[in-house]
């Protein structure tokens, strides 16, 4: 291989935007990549599931794959894998942990056969075709998560995966602060580092901080405590076991991913948890209530959830009574605050005592605060730096706190999902864009549902469907039965007949102006009564329903 070749970084997803990580590495005929995550819907995205990135450019360069090398085992980075994983047979390396939450979304799919997944551990250097992979630890919000440093012929690329420098890690493992040293001290030739915090200043408080909270408050609560976290913070319901423990009390685990989760992390050793302390909800609904502490997902509200089930009384095995205390251990993600606010108000209608982020320290963040980014900065001393993991904003208020730290603005990348960053041993510079944007998952369907579709679910949502049906006689073009009207969120057609009775009259009106004759054109006949029926529906209610004709001959 030409010792000249130039090396790409092309990120596909997980800039401009919390969520869907995936950049790849591109060196002459090779391609690494690194992470393969997804992102929960917002709001507009009516009934869609799951987005992840659009892969086009990685199908059209599938033979140039040579490996995806994973950080972490959050959703946000391996969540698209079994997507991915069906279109491309590639190997896949990552530490025990990440790989155990892995080996279940790929069991779910089927796909449990099909993968080449490849254990590592921090320190580890592997071989994925010209790049030399090293993984290095870091502190996070879930065990196992590593930077990487990726020796290329042309230099040095450092990626810190979602990292926090915290230096009381529930676990004990602290982030290799003298491997990143080491490195700079070698020479970097560029820094890819996770912008999620950069607008907080100071540093991420431990997370250490919130098994305090934990202590206090189990020791002084009378009644049943229940925790809501994210399934995979793994330190976070280590310390809530822990607790429980201390004061005598039993855990149970409700919710699919939080029971997954913590199965794969006890059979991992990630989990220590005293024998006997981990019991079945129906065993724990026989204790006294003082003597159970129950782990629950839905921290987010999110409308399924086991905690939002139980705030609107809809869980069939556990209710919210008086006397609860209910720990909220997360911070919203950005959109969905309503939602969260709303299950703490329906919680606190049941009685119950909530403790939720902005009272108390009941959640730490698992992203670097600006003093923890500029100490990366000042450990790796990149020739080159591009912030990564994060909206637009915070992308561009990174790379002002590297120009602080001495990074040269020309030498500073705020790239967009798409962009082609061209590096050569001296020189870096943009050069181009490959296809990139989201892909949308809905219950099965991978990229089948798209704006078109997604315009009609909003406006279905907003002014609901009117359907006209008539029946026309196939020979004459005479009109045999009909228009008959079915109404669906728009208005109750009993409450609303006079309406209703005016809008047939329109359709008939507006039938017996058109030439029998043409009664075959359907498209135009439909189109003529949409016409007639949306202007007098506007002028009668001020909204504007989704007008179906469906034309029956016999």
């Amino acid at each position: 291989m030409a010792r000249d070749s130039k090396l790409s970084l092309i990120p596909l997803g997980g800039l401009g935007e919390i969520g869907k990580n995936m950049m790849a590495v591109k060196y002459g005929e090779n391609i690494l990549l690194i992470d393969c995550g997804l992102m929960f819907p917002e709001e507009d995205l009516l009934g869609i599931d799951v987005v992840i990135p659009d892969i086009t450019y990685l199908l059209e360069n599938k033979e140039l794959l040579k490996g995806i090398v994973l950080t972490h085992g959050h959703e946000d980075h391996i969540g698209a894998l079994p997507y991915v994983l069906k279109q491309v047979d590639t190997p896949v390396y990552g530490t025990t942990l990440t790989l155990g939450i892995l080996r279940g979304k790929l069991k779910e799919q089927n796909l449990n056969g099909q993968a080449r997944l490849n254990t590592v551990k921090p320190r580890d250097m592997v071989q994925v075709g010209p790049f030399k992979v090293e993984f290095i630890r870091v502190s996070h919000s879930i065990p196992d998560a590593v930077g990487l440093a990726i020796h290329t012929p042309i230099g040095t690329i450092v990626h810190t995966g979602d990292f926090k420098l915290d230096q009381t890690p529930v676990d004990g493992e602290v982030t290799d602060y003298y491997r990143f040293a080491q490195l700079g001290e070698k020479g970097v030739l560029a820094l890819l580092s996770d912008s999620t915090n950069v607008e907080r200043p100071g540093y991420t408080m431990s997370e250490k901080t919130v098994g305090h909270t934990f202590d206090e408050t189990f020791r002084q609560s009378e009644e049943r405590i229940l925790v809501a976290t994210f399934a995979s913070n793994v330190h976070r319901l280590q310390q809530a076991i822990t607790t429980a423990h201390r004061y005598d009390r039993k855990v149970a685990v409700v919710g699919k991913s939080m029971v997954n989760v913590v199965n794969i992390a006890n059979e991992l050793g990630y989990l220590q948890i005293p024998e006997g302390v981990l019991i079945e909800l129906d065993e724990a609904k026989k204790l006294p209530r003082h003597k159970v502490v129950i782990l629950t997902t839905g921290s987010q509200g999110e409308p399924m959830s086991a905690l939002t089930r139980m705030a609107t009384g809809d869980h069939r095995q556990v209710e919210i009574v008086p006397g609860d205390t209910i720990f909220i251990s997360a911070t919203p993600i950005p959109g969905n605050e309503k939602l969260v606010t709303r299950v703490i108000d329906q919680l606190f209608k049941h009685g119950s005592q909530v403790i939720y982020e902005s009272l108390s320290g009941i959640h730490v963040s698992g992203h670097p605060s600006q003093e923890e980014l500029k100490l990366m900065l000042n450990l790796v001393r990149p020739k080159f730096f591009m912030p990564v993991h994060g909206e637009h904003r915070m992308l561009i208020k990174h790379a002002e706190l590297a120009q602080e730290m001495g990074v040269p603005s020309n030498r500073i990348f705020v790239a967009e999902n798409g962009h082609v960053i061209e590096f050569t041993r001296k020189s870096g510079r943009m050069a181009g864009k490959v296809a990139s944007g989201r892909v949308l998952v809905d219950g099965l369907g991978v990229g089948d549902v798209g704006n078109i579709v997604l315009r009609d679910r909003k406006h279905l949502s907003q002014d609901g469907i009117l359907i006209v049906v008539i029946t026309i006689n196939r020979k004459t073009g005479m009109i045999m039965a009909g228009p008959d009207i079915i109404s669906r969120g728009f208005v109750y057609v009993r409450e609303s007949e006079a309406l209703i009775e005016e809008a047939k009259k329109r359709v008939s009106t507006a039938l017996d102006k058109y030439p029998s004759k043409k009664m075959s054109e359907w498209s135009a006949l439909k189109s003529q009564i949409r016409d007639a029926l949306g202007k007098f529906l506007y002028e009668k209610t001020r909204r504007r329903p989704m007008i179906l004709p469906i034309i029956m001959e016999i």
